[in-house]
């Protein structure tokens, strides 16, 4: 399609060889992948062209391409990044190949903000680099985490010391053997008001006292080596200096974390939602039944027609949003982003299904991609706040507004 927003010429050779890289190194690894996937012995270690080609997209200028610090990254603008994004999404792993992919973006933008230069030195720099990983551990499974002021596990405050015990699920990429480092989100000041009892401590993988549980699954999806863990704190010692910013600012943390990345989340899911809807087209147009190709029948015009619409909507209300963050921040973007996510992962979700339709069993095999994009799209209607808390969210300010211009 062509460019829905004016870009800058930097930000247009960027997409432009990012897309050719993808063409020609990312989209054909894919093969590569699946196959080293499918071996069970392996599939919890990183697959060897995944750091081949994160040495080539680096040594290609491909690099940390989200962060909008020239300083570290590509020094792109939300609304310039938010194409590249969409590119990128059209390969589950290929954000990774950019050191683009989360939890490490949100980490990485966390630590840029609000980590001390010590922490920097020790976390940020290896992960600007693409030596290590990290986990961003938040959820647990004891209390509803859809809303973030339920958090419960205790890092409770000794001498020089934090003291962690509680669980936590669904961190990503804590099974890969490549996570050095946590963060944590917990209670701190138990006595505080409901948003000022959080804090977020740094806390290495080899620290005694944690352990990684099991890896869970989405919809038998474990996305290895990656994977999403439950983890269990019991004693975990940090010291006092790995809190990050002040004690009881976990939760603005957490919510200046999540604006950006819900933009890169949903600018993703628009372009596996193109690729599925290039899919459909393909497979319309090359597959007969009842005398005729898929895409002779009503039905099957429909979907693509439909689809075609709907990504469309999302893309531009999603580069609306990546706008509006650009120009006025997190809280007064706060009703688009929330908007977004909403739109976009039901989008895909509704993309991706009607793909595997005319796709027949096909797609709901391993011979096609689409199973697996549906397990991600699905996800993403809980990962970074539910669907209800932000229609409710986006309600909440619409009926304020009103109430404000009476």
């Amino acid at each position: 399609m062509s460019e829905p927003v004016p870009q800058s010429d930097r930000a247009r050779d960027l997409h432009a060889r990012l897309k050719e890289f993808m063409r020609e190194r990312v989209e054909p690894a894919q093969a590569r992948i699946q196959e080293w996937d499918a071996s069970h012995e392996r599939r919890w270690q990183v697959p060897p062209v995944i750091e081949e080609l994160k040495r080539d997209a680096r040594g290609a200028g491909l690099w940390n391409l989200f962060l909008p610090d020239a300083t570290h990254g590509a020094g792109l603008s939300n609304l310039e990044y938010a194409p590249l994004a969409e590119t990128m999404g059209r390969v589950l792993f290929a954000p990774e190949v950019f050191n683009c992919s989360a939890p490490d973006t949100g980490n990485m933008e966390v630590l840029h903000l609000f980590g001390t230069a010590a922490q920097q030195e020790r976390w940020l720099a290896p992960l600007l680099e693409g030596r290590i990983r990290s986990g961003f551990a938040m959820t647990e499974p004891d209390v509803a985490s859809s809303d973030a002021t339920n958090v419960a596990m205790r890092l409770r405050r000794e001498g020089d010391e934090y003291v962690l015990d509680g669980r936590k699920w669904w961190t990503t990429g804590a099974a890969d053997p490549r996570c050095a480092v946590l963060i944590v989100m917990g209670v701190s000041e138990p006595e505080a008001d409901r948003h000022h009892r959080q804090s977020m401590l740094l806390v290495p993988m080899d620290a005694p006292g944690l352990r990684v549980v099991r890896p869970l699954k989405v919809f038998g999806y474990d996305d290895a080596p990656n994977g999403h863990v439950e983890l269990a704190f019991d004693g975990v010692r940090v010291p006092a200096s790995n809190l990050i910013g002040d004690a009881g600012s976990g939760f603005a943390i957490a919510q200046a974390r999540l604006g950006p990345g819900r933009i890169h989340h949903c600018m993703r899911l628009v372009g596996l939602a193109q690729r599925a809807l290039e899919a459909m087209v393909q497979r319309a147009g090359t597959r007969e039944a009842f005398g005729r190709p898929l895409g002779g029948h009503g039905m099957a015009q429909e979907a693509i027609a439909r689809s075609r619409c709907e990504i469309d909507q999302a893309r531009l209300l999603t580069l609306h949003a990546a706008a509006e963050l650009d120009r006025q921040g997190n809280r007064g973007a706060r009703d688009l982003i929330g908007m977004i996510k909403i739109v976009a992962p039901e989008m895909a979700c509704r993309v991706i299904d009607r793909a595997i339709q005319l796709h027949g069993g096909a797609g709901l095999s391993q011979d096609h991609f689409l199973a697996h994009a549906y397990a991600a799209a699905r996800a993403l209607r809980l990962a970074d706040g539910p669907d209800e808390v932000h229609l409710a969210a986006l309600a909440r300010s619409m009926l304020k507004q009103a109430r404000d211009h009476d």
